[in-house]
């Protein structure tokens, strides 16, 4: 980020899941198991959208960076995740 006004802005990712998923269950433990402080997750349950069914139905849990389009998809450890956070946040 180049100035410090965007840099003190939470940085959105979104969590693409459904409800009753445990594995979109353990992907949020394990993110929220990274600490970031500075990141806003934003679930977006795919039953809603049927072009979001269409692309994720077989993939969930998808953590995804809508400003870049990068994705960590399902399985992912705790380091992935992390890693993947610290690129892009």
């Amino acid at each position: 980020m180049s100035n410090s006004v965007e840099g003190d802005a939470p940085v959105l990712f979104y969590l693409f899941g459904t409800l009753g998923c445990h594995l979109c269950e353990e992907a949020e433990i394990i993110i929220a198991a990274c600490g970031h402080k500075q990141i806003n997750i934003k679930h977006i349950d795919i039953a809603e959208h049927e072009q979001w069914q269409e692309e994720y139905a077989i993939r969930i849990p998808v953590l995804y960076h809508p400003e870049t389009e990068k994705e960590l998809g399902w399985p992912f450890t705790q380091e992935q995740a992390q890693v993947f956070i610290d690129n892009l946040a």
